[in-house]
C-alpha cells in the first residue's frame, strides 16, 4: 500500500482535490473503502483487538490481507498499533479519533443496510 498519508488539518478553506490521481486524501479514502479496510473499521468500532483476534472476527481476510490493511490504516493514522514487548510480541489494535470519526458512518451505512435486508432464515 503506497501513497498513505497522515491525517493532517487543511489550512482554513483548504480543501483536497479528491479527484485527482495525486490528491493524498484519495489514498486515504482507498484504504478505508477496500474489500478489507471497511471490515477493520467497523471491527474496531466497539473493542480494540489484538490481531489474532481481528482475523478472527473478520471471516475470509487472511493474515497477509490483514497485516496489509492494517498498516495502510496506521500509515493514514485511522488506527494505532501497541506492541507489548512479550515473548511472542502481542500486538493491540484500536481506533484514533480520526479513525473512530471515519468508521462511525461506516458503522451507520452498515447497520442500515442489516435492518432492510431479511434476515436469512425469514421467508
Amino acid at each position: 500500500m503506497t501513497g498513505s498519508a497522515q491525517h493532517t488539518q487543511a489550512e482554513a478553506g483548504e480543501r483536497y482535490d479528491v479527484f485527482h490521481t495525486d490528491c493524498p486524501a484519495r489514498d486515504v479514502v482507498d484504504h478505508v473503502t477496500s474489500r478489507w479496510g471497511v471490515w477493520v473499521l467497523i471491527s474496531l468500532r466497539t473493542n480494540d483487538l489484538r490481531f489474532y483476534e481481528l482475523r478472527e472476527s473478520i471471516q475470509g481476510i487472511s493474515e497477509k490481507m490483514l497485516a496489509q490493511t492494517l498498516r495502510a490504516l496506521v500509515q493514514d493514522g485511522l488506527v494505532w498499533r501497541e506492541v507489548e514487548p512479550t515473548t511472542p510480541p502481542q500486538v493491540t489494535y484500536g481506533l484514533t479519533e480520526f479513525g473512530r470519526d471515519v468508521g462511525e458512518p461506516l458503522t451507520e451505512l452498515f447497520d442500515r443496510i442489516t435492518r432492510r435486508l431479511t434476515p436469512p432464515n425469514a421467508g
